[in-house]
């Protein structure tokens, strides 16, 4: 562990907050909506982030995808929402959305955004930890690669997550393919992300993210992968291919009703 890392663990044990992360991050801040900017991965992929999240979404709580405001009254809880890629279009479909992140100038940028676009979304600067609300549906994309403990992370989220409710993480998988395509071609060739932004030791397979969900009273949901298609620049769903980013969808278990003492 990098000095930094241990002196920010060692100031707040209990964060999930990597402070060498949020610098990384933080010097491209202003540039989240710039498509063609440091975050342009995000931007080609957003379309089939939201695809897979409105599905599942949809499929879970017994919505119309179809609807324009397919997630009316429900409450959004995007952790790490950066500039506020997927708050925005989930507001769009009418959801309660709170983006809450450690960068307080992705925060700024986000909050900028939303304004000049019309939208009213709650966003916090702040470790998800502190939060004290709970969402309906709580969202961890592209995120778990970048914090201290994965397994603390998975246990704070689902902390989270409401009685019945639902928890999507995307992440990059620990494989070989992943460090040809997710570090070599992505940040070394294509440059499309600064050198730096991924460190493949610290990718997560899906099993250990099941473990980790598992130990958290987590239910699997679903298991897809994200696939970049070069040929169409852009980005789609497999239900098999998750060799390099993947998504995993888990289901918050049901509130038990306690159960009345009978009179003998």
């Amino acid at each position: 562990m990098s000095g930094a890392k241990s002196a920010a663990r060692k100031n707040n044990p209990a964060s999930t907050v990597d402070e060498a992360e949020i610098r990384h991050f933080s010097k491209d801040s202003a540039h989240w909506w710039d498509e063609n900017g440091p975050f342009k991965p995000l931007h080609r992929a957003n379309p089939a982030r939201m695809k897979y999240i409105k599905e599942q979404v949809c499929g879970h709580f017994g919505r119309d995808q179809n609807a324009l405001d397919a997630l009316k009254g429900l409450k959004v809880l995007d952790i790490g929402c950066g500039g506020g890629l997927l708050c925005e279009p989930l507001a769009r479909l009418g959801a309660d959305v709170i983006g809450i992140d450690a960068d307080q100038n992705a925060i700024d940028t986000a909050k900028t955004h939303a304004a000049e676009s019309g939208l009213s979304i709650d966003y916090r600067c702040m470790d998800a930890m502190n939060l004290k609300q709970k969402a309906d549906i709580v969202l961890a994309l592209e995120i778990i690669e970048h914090v201290p403990s994965p397994q603390d992370f998975v246990a704070m989220v689902a902390d989270k997550v409401a009685h019945g409710g639902l928890v999507i993480f995307s992440t990059l998988n620990r494989t070989p393919k992943s460090f040809a395509l997710g570090i070599l071609a992505l940040e070394y060739v294509l440059r499309w992300v600064p050198r730096g932004t991924h460190n493949w030791k610290k990718f997560v397979k899906p099993s250990e993210m099941a473990a980790y969900t598992r130990a958290s009273g987590l239910e699997p949901a679903n298991l897809s992968g994200l696939v970049y298609n070069p040929l169409k620049d852009s980005f789609g769903i497999s239900e098999t291919d998750v060799a390099v980013n993947y998504f995993m969808a888990f289901r918050a278990p049901a509130k038990k009703t306690a159960k009345k003492n009978r009179k003998a």
